[in-house]
């Protein structure tokens, strides 16, 4: 099968719309119309109909000034949503950014949402980037992921399977495990001591640690991860890892705190 080949019951026009929005996105505020249909590859006169639907719906903004296009007011409202849906408040993307700070290190908070391992925020710096394409919502590459490990680790023998079984587990690098019972076996030893690794698995020249986070009732939550270049891991492992575990300590905190004041609202 071809796996380039897309799904029947796709909107076209649905489709060029969220392209125009990605564009909108990518450029920062004030791209024109006619640079809009050039990089999403859409004729002149469709993008116009797109840009000013997309600015009806709140979408878009129109910029004054001629200065084209930028994202509207109503993507934040979203953002915050999907942010609530996945247990992430300010609190927690500060906490984040305290840890990279305090780590030297590109910092990730990962969970588990429904079937994926989602990338729930990051916080990085230019002195101190985040492994590219590794962005909010990423949720590809499990098994080659440190806060991947974690979370797989987590999950019951079966689930995982199912997980495994519908994820695939692609060659990444020549150090990528593709064979389930080594991931596995490995996956108990994440288990078991609370710390998972990789090193050049996802990338080369890239080299990660992670943390379960666990939530009031001492199940695994989510992860907290940092990433480094790979030929700075080893000087830095051991205090990589040991903020790593402090860091994951202070979500787990935060995360009951937050449970315990959500049940006293609803009483």
């Amino acid at each position: 099968m071809d796996g380039n080949r897309q799904p029947n019951g796709l909107i076209g026009s649905a489709q060029r719309a969220l392209r125009v929005l990605e564009v909108v996105a990518s450029a920062g505020d004030g791209i024109t119309a006619k640079a809009v249909a050039r990089r999403a590859g859409i004729k002149l006169s469709t993008t116009y109909h797109l840009l000013n639907t997309l600015v009806h719906e709140g979408y878009l903004i129109r910029l004054g000034h001629g200065r084209g296009f930028g994202l509207g007011y109503k993507l934040g409202a979203l953002y915050q949503r999907l942010c609530a849906e996945l247990d992430v408040g300010e609190e927690l993307r500060e906490e984040l950014n305290q840890l990279h700070k305090q780590a030297g290190a590109a910092a990730y908070y990962t969970v588990l949402r429904d079937t994926d391992v989602v990338v729930a925020a990051v916080a990085d710096s230019p002195r101190f980037p985040r492994a590219k394409p590794i962005d909010f919502g990423f949720h590809e590459a499990a098994h080659a992921t440190a806060f991947g490990k974690v979370l797989l680790a987590a999950l019951p023998a079966k689930q995982r399977r199912e997980y495994l079984a519908g994820a695939g587990m692609p060659r990444l690098t020549e150090r990528t495990r593709v064979k389930e019972a080594e991931l596995a076996s490995e996956l108990e030893q994440v288990r078991r001591s609370g710390m998972a690794l990789e090193v050049e698995e996802f990338q080369p020249e890239l080299a990660c640690v992670s943390a379960p986070v666990l939530d009031a009732g001492e199940r695994v939550a989510g992860a907290v991860a940092f990433s480094v270049p790979a030929a700075e891991f080893e000087r830095r492992r051991w205090d990589l890892e040991r903020t790593a575990r402090a860091g994951a300590a202070r979500f787990s905190r935060l995360l009951a705190a937050n449970a315990e004041v959500g049940t006293r609202s609803l009483t």
